[in-house]
């Protein structure tokens, strides 16, 4: 998927973690830090053990996502954060999928 030319949109980066990232809740610390930094998107774990989320928002805000996706919550133990550029989400608010 590649970015839209529309330059009205905010910055939206999709983010493949991996390591320790199920069941240790990853997707609702996802959530809750996004929401915190005003970012748009959704989170949803993988069949493969992997978490991936789309986020978008203001470049500040969301650069400091992708930072702290690095570290994750308490129990996480992230081995890599991989991300492409991406289209903004198609709904406002920061969703955890199933």
């Amino acid at each position: 998927m590649a970015p839209r030319s529309d330059d009205a949109s905010p910055p939206a980066r999709m983010a493949r973690i991996t390591g320790r990232v199920q069941g240790v809740g990853f997707r609702a610390w996802t959530r809750e830090e996004a929401l915190r930094r005003g970012l748009d998107g959704w989170v949803r774990n993988e069949p493969d053990g992997a978490v991936r989320t789309l986020i978008s928002g203001p470049d500040p805000a969301l650069a400091d996502m992708l930072a702290a996706l690095h570290r994750g919550p308490a129990f996480a133990r992230v081995t890599q954060v991989e991300t492409t550029p991406a289209d903004p989400p198609e709904r406002p608010g920061f969703h955890i999928l199933r």
